[in-house]
């Protein structure tokens, strides 16, 4: 695959997912990431279940494609050899809570001395100002203060959580969109050295129509279960067996529907003539609909539906999902190997080039896998190294670099 970043060096401090899903997304496009993580067991994201053996499978689905170095970040030898890192790279990617940086002796102004073409890339909890700027987020608070849990549940009076940490990974595809706009800016004279959002920022970001109808007519939308909240037929329908999703966007395609329902008629009832009859009389046009797909099961209606040139699918879950023709025709899921020799299926990263998928050229790193070989490209000898491993200074995987050593 052609890779756009290629010869781009991240030095990627982040934790957890935010930051990690970032910089992921930078290794797709063929960013080189060198994930510097702590001595005191590494990224947190390692300790996290699910685990396969001693393996966080939440660690291994976003850090595909880097290496690990191991650093004691306070210590005056891990300073050195995090500044050296800096001073080469082309970015600098972090999720720290605002101030660890600086504990880190990482200022802006040491940042700049070190590096003065360095683009920072930064995800914080709540932004840059104001009374919660100081405070941690995480994913679910945040869901709870953007607005976003109390238009996902089951009806107005339940509200859920989206069932994967939605505002972490978008906040991180943000943040990769800020980098590469960066670095573009750099070869233009638009020089940016600072890339910033935060969790609260894109999950406001995520509202679409929803926050604008609270912005512009002061009504807050509420939940509509696995209805859209606007636009109908269209969510989640019961046929003889298991419920299908339908998206009826289109006076066109309502008509269709009608004739492939077997009730032409209904699209001169006064109920359901324009889109805004259909949504308003949602309840009576579910039965409708309801009545009519219990004629069949779910995969005749699915097939008849699309083949009507209307959106419509199953309802899978993820082992469903991935095991699906379409998933595999697109090569979405692809085979690695950790270096201590376990296997380990990944999806790939979402984009391609020409027309070429991104792909995994390397799995997850051990903690520590890649440090000897990173610090001897720094300029380090195998005794430093050594002497540096022994002092607690860095940690190198013993299991991966006997032969370096």
């Amino acid at each position: 695959m052609i890779k756009p970043l290629r010869g781009i060096t991240v030095v990627d401090l982040s934790r957890a997912l935010a930051g990690p899903y970032c910089t992921a997304l930078l290794s797709d496009m063929g960013a080189r990431i060198i994930k510097v993580e702590s001595t005191n067991g590494g990224d947190t994201a390692r300790q996290w279940p699910p685990f396969q053996d001693e393996h966080s499978l939440y660690f291994d689905s976003v850090n595909r494609n880097k290496v690990s170095v191991c650093l004691d970040f306070y210590s005056p030898e891990g300073k050195e050899v995090l500044g050296k890192l800096i001073a080469q790279a082309d970015v600098l990617v972090e999720n720290f809570k605002p101030g660890t940086l600086e504990k880190m002796g990482l200022t802006a102004a040491r940042l700049e001395e070190l590096n003065p073409r360095l683009v920072v890339g930064s995800v914080t909890g709540f932004g840059s100002a104001g009374p919660l700027k100081d405070d941690a987020g995480l994913d679910q608070v945040i869901q709870g203060m953007s607005g976003l849990m109390s238009v996902t549940g089951a009806g107005p009076e339940s509200t859920y959580r989206v069932g994967v940490p939605i505002v972490d990974i978008t906040s991180g595809m943000v943040c990769a969109f800020g980098i590469v706009s960066a670095l573009l800016g750099q070869g233009n004279g638009q020089a940016v050295r600072q890339v910033s959002t935060s969790l609260l920022e894109t999950a406001l970001n995520l509202s679409a129509f929803q926050g604008q109808k609270a912005l512009s007519l002061g009504e807050a939308p509420s939940p509509q279960g696995n209805n859209h909240p606007v636009i109908a037929p269209y969510g989640m329908y019961r046929t003889t067996t298991e419920p299908i999703n339908i998206a009826v966007g289109s006076d066109k395609q309502w008509q269709s529907f009608c004739q492939l329902l077997g009730v032409p008629l209904a699209v001169e009832d006064p109920r359901f003539v324009t889109g805004a009859d259909r949504s308003a009389n949602r309840d009576q046009l579910t039965e409708l609909v309801e009545a009519c797909l219990s004629s069949k099961n779910a995969d005749e209606w699915v097939a008849l539906i699309s083949q009507a040139g209307i959106p419509c699918g199953p309802i899978y879950d993820y082992k469903q999902a991935l095991a699906s023709a379409q998933v595999a025709a697109l090569g979405l899921v692809q085979q690695s190997q950790r270096r201590d020799g376990s296997s380990l299926p990944l999806l790939r990263g979402p984009l391609s080039l020409n027309g070429e998928a991104s792909e995994i050229h390397s799995p997850p790193p051990l903690l520590g896998e890649h440090t000897a070989e990173v610090l001897q490209d720094l300029g380090f000898s195998v005794e430093e190294i050594q002497r540096l491993d022994a002092a607690g200074r860095l940690k190198i995987n013993k299991e991966m670099t006997g032969a370096q050593r």
